[in-house]
């Protein structure tokens, strides 16, 4: 049986099970992914990737032997035109070639994508979107910046901020996967298809 076949299969066997079951969702529902057993994507909330995030801060770091950084504060934003979500840090910078510490805040940007091993959708490749240095910390704001996208970018590059069970990509013996990871302006958006 070919897999388009095994697939037509499948289907009708659901299409059965819902016509079986007496339920009020239309077969058409059912056929879409509706039917509650086999979503066709799963949403979660901004506030879940704060979750994930926050677990992460405080954060305190050496930078190249000359660098001791400090990360805290993370505010996770959704930037559905951008298919990005953006976490907004406060960083705190001391150095020997510094005078004085200087603090400042930072936003940096990470695609999601999707790491079958652990089961979780990560950030991927986050980069520093803005460097925010106040009164003469200013003048320090490009070495910040640099300095703060590499510690974030070592801490949050492949980050889970979302992990699924396996009960939830699995069903009737038949394992599912994330495809389209979309960004929204309430949540983030995994289809979920089959293997």
């Amino acid at each position: 049986m070919t897999h388009s076949a095994t697939r037509v299969s499948r289907r009708a066997f659901l299409l059965a099970a819902c016509a079986t079951a007496g339920t009020v969702v239309s077969l058409g529902a059912c056929a879409t992914g509706i039917f509650p057993f086999i979503p066709d994507h799963y949403t979660f909330s901004q506030q879940q990737v704060q979750a994930a995030v926050q677990r992460k801060f405080p954060y305190r770091r050496e930078v190249q032997q000359l660098f001791d950084v400090a990360l805290t504060n993370p505010v996770v934003t959704l930037l559905p035109e951008r298919n990005r979500v953006a976490v907004k840090l406060d960083a705190r910078l001391e150095s020997p070639l510094m005078q004085q510490p200087v603090s400042g805040v930072f936003t940096l940007s990470s695609e999601l994508a999707w790491d079958g091993e652990r089961r979780a959708v990560v950030l991927k490749q986050p980069s520093v979107d803005s460097v925010d240095m106040q009164g003469a910390a200013a003048a320090y704001g490009q070495q910040v910046g640099a300095v703060a996208a590499l510690a974030a970018a070592q801490l949050l590059d492949h980050y889970a901020v979302y992990t699924f069970k396996p009960e939830q990509l699995q069903f009737a013996g038949v394992s599912y996967e994330p495809g389209t990871i979309s960004v929204l302006t309430n949540g983030i958006r995994v289809q979920i298809v089959e293997k």
